[in-house]
């Protein structure tokens, strides 16, 4: 070995052994025993200038909030607002962008109008987080649905959805239309719950001429699982400059029409069902029709 009786003759041999090992990917420890130097100023001579192997370092948990304040840092942010956002210490920001350029000093109505869209941003957050708990815990109440809570469901659906017959324009057809995937998924088991044969069934998608066609196509064919040269002719509405559509984004995809071809007995079931059901409602309120008439 490079050095005897305590002391380190060979210095630049042993500073070359040391590098070495230490590119090798030895770690402090292992190149001291390695080499039998327990002296750390020693050591730290031996190895200045070479960098640790990867797997010698620690992680650093503030890697991230380090990198995040740079950012908002580069952005023009203070260190109150990074340190509201981030919640570590000024101290720390200050180490981390002490290099970066300071941000130009923004007027005082501006910083208010900046903190107060900051804590507006928040509280729409936490409302979103109660709004998603709501749903999902209203969607646990549910259970599973049974054969009569899909059929009334779904004769609710279709009096609020379906074509309806009138006194002065006989329709005892049953013809359903609507725009959310949900609906016709629960419209569609309604149907084959009743029995309807997928034979009886015609389908057609009405659409803004703006839109993806084809696109829209594809998706409500794969929603009720049929192929796309099955759709019948495709409904366009035209543009109209003067409207202010709202119904517009990637997630437009038009109305779907469902038709039931020979449907007069079914349309008539149907408005039966309806009628059967309204004629419960006074007596879920407490009261009679007549009763209500007089209180009121």
């Amino acid at each position: 070995m490079a050095h005897s009786h305590g002391t380190y003759a060979d210095f630049e041999g042993l500073r070359e052994q040391a590098i070495a090992l230490r590119r090798a990917g030895l770690s402090r420890r292992q190149i001291r025993d390695r080499l039998h130097v327990h002296n750390n100023d020693i050591l730290n001579r031996l190895l200045e200038g070479e960098a640790p192997p990867d797997w010698t370092k620690r992680p650093n948990a503030k890697d991230d909030l380090r990198d995040r304040a740079r950012e908002l840092r580069l952005q023009g942010w203070t260190y109150d607002q990074i340190q509201v956002e981030l919640g570590c210490s000024k101290s720390s920001i200050s180490l981390w962008v002490r290099d970066l350029p300071r941000p130009e000093r923004r007027d005082p109505a501006e910083q208010a109008r900046l903190a107060g869209r900051k804590r507006w941003e928040h509280e729409l957050a936490i409302r979103d987080e109660q709004r998603q708990r709501t749903k999902a815990a209203a969607a646990e109440q549910i259970g599973e649905l049974s054969d009569r809570d899909l059929f009334i469901a779904g004769v609710a659906l279709y009096w609020a959805e379906g074509s309806k017959d009138k006194p002065y324009a006989r329709r005892e057809n049953v013809t359903f239309v609507n725009s959310d995937p949900g609906v016709i998924q629960l419209y569609s088991a309604w149907l084959n719950l009743l029995g309807v044969e997928p034979e009886r069934l015609a389908y057609r998608v009405m659409i803004h001429m703006t839109a993806d066609v084809e696109e829209a196509k594809r998706f409500w064919a794969d929603l009720v699982g049929i192929e796309v040269s099955a759709l019948q002719k495709t409904t366009i509405k035209k543009h109209n400059p003067v409207t202010v559509r709202k119904n517009i984004g990637e997630n437009y995809r038009g109305c779907l029409v469902i038709r039931v071809s020979q449907a007069a007995e079914l349309y008539r079931q149907i408005e039966g069902w309806w009628k059967g059901m309204v004629a419960q409602a006074p007596a879920r309120l407490g009261y009679g029709l007549t009763q209500r008439s007089a209180v009121g």
